[in-house]
């Protein structure tokens, strides 16, 4: 026992950042071979805690079914988990406004809403937990120790329940969506970012990792059906640049913008009106695409492949037509990138930039200042054009809506890339209209003029504030 409080006291002096087996070991208290033995026992005794639970689970809703003249079957199809290890992008959610979003206050300090149906007290089941959320049109579910638990709907985060998780419930809830292998990896690691499916309702990307207060989870609803650009509240001629065939299509925006799912949608109209070889890579696969017209195939990152470099390299030589990348990360996914856009492919990629006037300064600052003139020649020839998106709040707190800044990179455009004077674009937004350019703020005007949001949201979105004083 003594020995114990001595651990301890040393923990919480380090503010709880060291292990106390490790400590153990420091003091010479036990051995590392112990230690190690011990972790082994107890990671076998909470596994078969999990398979117990497991079965329990299994059993009452067996003896559920058979009480129940019309079983739900739905709830009793498996959940698909798929394995990543780092973070992929948000989905803009298809349905914008709805029975829930309604009740959504106005006022973004004090949001309130009435969820469909309210959950027991003691909420035990993740999947009827991600159920309920999605019938109230929530973006994200947060699984928080310590905290009550949250849904993010347009934008804000609601306090579902009243009480907060205790630890025990809260791990609980988030590890009973992994497998025995995502398990081991988070044991190990202390973080996942996998994807979990509901196959009634879509797919759900998952980051689960270990705070000071205990285990947590962040889940991001992907909806099964691929939205459309009008159904996701886009200018249908955003089309347009799914007719090339050769060159770089990049969707940009800040986190939680939707850029995947306006990606997805363009990756399906192609997928309806080519006959190709669509190509994705991604961290995680979000969007599931089938093939229609075209042939589609999907890689997921540290699953099926390495890395986003290792599979671009290995793309060229699969005859692939366009390429789908899920993130340009890092240098070396860039340089391949426009490398795959020069030799013939069609490439669509996301970014994170929140304009598109700073998404071309954003690809050559990734490359030393002894490459990057290269660089620019390369991206004034590859570029075709960049859609960079924001989800502002609507007007009546129903819902969120896309106000975007579109660059096509003409010949002049092209020029003002190769010869470093990016500085000048903001211009030749204002003026390429008839080359379906457009700067934010306009975008954000034409919103405030038909009355869908209100100045002070445009305030709050916009490069010059000046626009929308009141």
């Amino acid at each position: 026992m003594e020995q114990l409080a001595e651990a301890t006291r040393e923990q919480g002096s380090l503010g709880g950042h060291k292990n106390i087996g490790d400590i153990f070991v420091e003091k010479g208290f036990i051995t590392s071979e112990d230690l190690t033995q011990l972790l082994q026992l107890q990671k076998k005794i909470v596994a078969r805690a999990h398979e117990k639970e497991a079965e329990r689970r299994r059993a009452l809703q067996t003896a559920q079914a058979e009480q129940d003249e019309t079983p739900d079957t739905s709830a009793k199809l498996p959940a698909r988990r798929v394995l990543a290890t780092d973070n992929g992008d948000a989905g803009l959610p298809v349905q914008l406004s709805g029975p829930a979003a309604a009740a959504v206050s106005a006022s973004p300090a004090a949001p309130e809403v009435h969820l469909p149906e309210p959950l027991p007290e003691k909420a035990d089941s993740l999947d009827a937990i991600l159920r309920q959320a999605v019938k109230a049109n929530a973006s994200d579910i947060h699984i928080h120790a310590g905290s009550p638990l949250l849904f993010r709907i347009h934008g804000d985060l609601i306090q579902y329940a009243p009480e907060p998780l205790d630890p025990a419930t809260s791990e609980s809830l988030v590890v009973s969506s992994l497998t025995p292998e995502e398990r081991e990896f988070f044991a190990k690691h202390g973080e996942l970012d996998f994807c979990y499916t509901l196959p009634e309702l879509g797919r759900f990307r998952a980051n689960v990792y270990r705070q000071l207060r205990g285990t947590d989870g962040v889940f991001r609803f992907i909806p099964s059906a691929l939205p459309s650009l009008e159904e996701l509240g886009l200018q249908t001629s955003l089309a347009r640049f799914t007719n090339y065939h050769q060159g770089m299509v990049l969707v940009t925006g800040p986190a939680s913008c939707g850029k995947s799912t306006t990606m997805a949608a363009l990756v399906d109209l192609i997928n309806e009106e080519r006959a190709e070889h669509i190509l994705t890579i991604e961290d995680p696969i979000e969007h599931l695409h089938t093939s229609k017209r075209c042939l589609v195939n999907q890689r997921n990152v540290h699953r099926h492949t390495q890395s986003f470099g290792r599979a671009l390299r290995a793309a060229l030589r699969e005859d692939p037509d366009v390429i789908v990348i899920g993130e340009l990360r890092d240098r070396e996914t860039i340089s391949l990138a426009l490398t795959a856009a020069e030799t013939g492919h069609l490439v669509l990629a996301t970014l994170h930039t929140d304009s598109a006037i700073r998404t071309v300064d954003r690809l050559v600052g990734a490359f030393p200042p002894n490459q990057q003139n290269q660089v620019r020649a390369m991206i004034s020839e590859s570029l075709r054009a960049v859609i960079s998106q924001r989800l502002v709040r609507a007007a009546d707190g129903a819902g969120l809506l896309p106000a975007l800044e579109i660059l096509v990179v003409t010949k002049a455009v092209g020029k003002m890339i190769r010869d470093s004077k990016t500085f000048q674009l903001p211009s030749m937004l204002q003026t390429g209209v008839e080359q379906g350019m457009r700067l934010l703020d306009n975008s954000l005007a034409e919103l405030v003029q038909s009355g869908q949001i209100t100045k002070a949201e445009a305030r709050r979105n916009c490069v010059d504030s000046k626009r929308f004083q009141d």
